[in-house]
Order: C-alpha cells, then structure tokens, then sequence
C-alpha cells in the first residue's frame, strides 16, 4: 500500500520545510509520496522547493508551481490528479495539523473500516491551543448545518484532516476553488455512502498575526456553500 499526502502551499516560506521534516519524521508503515501544490506564493516560499529535494534526496515529491493563485479548492484538485497512492491524506502547511497524528487517521482504513475519515478538533483528549471563542463557534454551527443537510453526525466538517481511499476521490469531481472544498468533500462523500469515520486530532491553530487566511466572509460563503453542494451540485 502507497499514501499521499497532498499539501496545499500558500506564503509559508516560515513553515514549509519544517512541516516537510514532521511528515517525514513519522512511520506510516508504507511507502509515502509528497504532494506539494503551491499556490502562487510570493513571499519565497518557492524557492524553497530545490532545497527540499537536495535535503531530502530520497523522498518522493511531486512538486506543482501553479502561475495564478486560484485557492486551496483548486490547489487539491490538482494534489489529487498528481496522487499515486491507494491513500489520500491532507496536510496544511501552516504547523497547525500534527502529522504525529498519521497512525489514528490511517487506521479505520487499513483495517478496513472505512472509506473515509476526518480528524475531528472537538473529540478526544489531544492537546488543543486555545485560542478563538467564535471560531469555535462558526466551526460547529457550520458542521451542524452540513450534518442537517448530509445526514451525517460530524463533529468537524471543516477540518484540515480528511484521509480518502483514492477510489473514493476519484469517483468525485470537484469545482470549489477555495475553501469551500471542505463542504463540497463532506457532501460528495456522504452522497456516495461511502464509509466515514472519525478521530481526534491534536491542533495548534495559529493567530491572523501568525499568519492565519481564513475569517468570517469564508464562513457565509460556507453557509451558501453548503446549501449548493447539497441541492444544486
């Protein structure tokens, strides 16, 4: 069995080659290609992908420099095509996501379980930052609203931490540019009746000051949605 692991890449020059070095650290028990995708970065973080290879002569990149920024939905799809693995993960760039948390988000699907899983922030004992009340809020009232519409029961729909069955993925066509891909992969999967699991998952969000993109405007675009994604698409 061969993992992916698709990494959206957006102006982390500060995070990228450590991220790298955290998933390469960890044994996942199978061979392991990284998927990078950036986005049109224009603070050097394209430059740091030489330097990568040269550190890591042996690992397996596939590397996609797009010329136009187009957002994290368009820089999946693209992760996705490149993937050659029989598992699909998804990694932030940013350090928020802990890559130690690899064993629990495989296991559902190498004991044969389940077709997909979410790493959940809000289940389980891991470590948590504590940081934004109503990001806490927007979070779960978004997942709520999706699980009316999908008829699932998750806890966090928009997590970072999706793992696939590549069947899975390539049964879907997705056409969400930005963030609405985490909305458009949770009704698309449950459409499917394709096996979902959930895992706790460790998370040290970041501060805007740190560098984090995501606000409120992507939260009513979320809202809208998930409305198209579950009626009209």
């Amino acid at each position: 069995m061969r993992l992916s692991i698709v990494i959206p890449v957006y102006n982390e020059v500060h995070t990228l080659e450590e991220l790298v070095s955290r998933v390469l650290a960890v044994d996942v028990g199978m061979e392991r290609q990284i998927v990078l995708v950036d986005d049109a970065s224009t603070d050097g973080t394209r430059e740091l992908y030489p330097r990568l290879r040269q550190r890591w002569p042996d690992a397996d990149f596939a590397i996609k420099l797009q010329e136009v920024n187009q957002g994290k939905g368009a820089a999946l799809r693209e992760g996705f095509r490149l993937a050659t693995g029989d598992v699909v993960i998804i990694q932030d760039a940013d350090l928020e996501y802990d890559p130690t948390d690899y064993g629990k988000l495989l296991a559902p699907i190498l004991s044969g379980k389940a077709d997909v899983v979410f790493g959940s922030r809000f289940v389980g004992s891991d470590a948590h930052r504590v940081l934004y009340f109503w990001h806490s809020v927007g979070n779960r009232l978004l997942t709520l609203f999706s699980n009316m519409l999908t008829d699932l029961n998750l806890t966090d729909m928009e997590t970072c931490y999706k793992v696939f069955r590549k069947k899975v993925l390539d049964s879907i066509e997705l056409k969400s540019q930005r963030f609405t891909v985490e909305p458009e992969l949770t009704a698309k999967v449950a459409r499917g009746g394709w096996r979902i699991y959930e895992v706790g998952i460790s998370y040290a969000g970041r501060t805007y000051a740190e560098g984090k993109k995501i606000g409120w405007r992507d939260a009513l675009t979320a809202v809208f949605a998930i409305i198209r994604f579950r009626f009209f698409d």
